[in-house]
């Protein structure tokens, strides 16, 4: 099993606002309350004339956005995913989404990792809400140097754009030389026999069961889809005409993330045999984060339990 150092995306959250504040004295920071495990903390030191403390009012949080926005601001307001997209989903489609607002989203404490507080925390639908809605760009980085990069190339979008991330450690798997571009996906790992398509956390467990199928002579590919809207057509297809099986891997829901993404792609341009890793149609529950990962089956082990079934070996 390879070994990854560890750190929190939110960390590459809070950095890349100060990237992007150095350079865009237009950028504001907004937050519902949760300033420090947000970490804004840093952002609201250095420049408090551009920090906006919106307290727990999320609504009204991304209409200020929204308002902002229109004079000229870049605001990226962040919170706990479950309130900063669940809550306000009304804002977001209506304000924010339909006037095509240049918002920026950060979606904190996503997915089942949140561990100890539980369901009414544990995002897990988040993706789900906004690749519904129309003019939304949705990055999914899958470390801390992904998601200080994603929080720099927001910037650069003229729209909303959705920046998923967690609040637990997780493996490194990326570094400051990495390539993040916007729509398009990065192969961590070739292969010929089967892919994995993963988003977030799940990447580098996609990346210890290529290594564990490779002990077997099984070859897996593994793309890292830190763009999920808009997605990589080109990746999917390609994966899908070059290798015999396709599984997706995320930590979400098994509706309306990622895996039903990619089999938009495969039904439509390249059919192939497909499975899913993720969570399946329940709600969270309270726990150690490791702990629940490994009862949700959110693992690599499970990875390489669905590539070998759809390959038949």
């Amino acid at each position: 099993m390879r070994q990854f150092d560890r750190k929190t995306t939110r960390e590459g959250w809070g950095d890349g606002l100060i990237d992007v504040g150095q350079q865009h004295d237009n950028t504001v920071v907004l937050v519902g309350d949760n300033t420090a495990s947000c970490n804004v903390d840093k952002f609201a030191e250095r420049w408090p004339e551009r920090f906006y403390q919106m307290g727990i009012s999320e609504q009204n949080m991304v209409n200020v956005s929204a308002g902002l926005s229109i004079m000229g601001k870049v605001p990226y307001y962040v919170t706990y995913s479950a309130f900063g997209v669940g809550r306000v989903f009304d804002q977001l489609r209506v304000t924010v989404g339909y006037s095509s607002c240049n918002v920026k989203i950060g979606g904190a404490h996503s997915g089942l990792s949140v561990g100890p507080d539980g369901a009414t925390h544990q995002m897990m639908e988040d993706l789900a809400c906004l690749m519904a809605l129309p003019n939304f760009t949705i990055l999914t980085p899958a470390d801390y140097w992904e998601t200080r990069k994603a929080v720099a190339a927001a910037y650069d979008i003229n729209g909303p754009v959705y920046i998923r991330f967690g609040r637990e450690s997780v493996p490194v798997i990326s570094n400051i030389t990495h390539d993040f571009t916007v729509g398009k996906a990065q192969v961590m790992a070739h292969g010929k026999d089967a892919t994995c398509i993963a988003i977030g956390t799940m990447v580098a467990e996609a990346m210890h069961a290529h290594d564990r199928l490779a002990e077997e002579g099984i070859g897996l590919r593994v793309i890292n889809m830190s763009t999920l809207k808009p997605i990589d057509t080109e990746a999917i297809i390609k994966a899908a005409e070059e290798t015999k099986a396709i599984v997706t891997a995320e930590e979400h829901q098994i509706n309306g993330g990622l895996g039903s993404a990619v089999a938009q792609v495969v039904a439509k341009h390249a059919p192939v045999k497909m499975d899913y890793v993720a969570v399946e149609d329940r709600y969270g529950r309270s726990g150690d984060s490791e702990e629940l990962l490994d009862m949700y089956g959110l693992r690599w082990w499970k990875i390489v339990e669905k590539v070998k079934a759809l390959l038949q070996v």
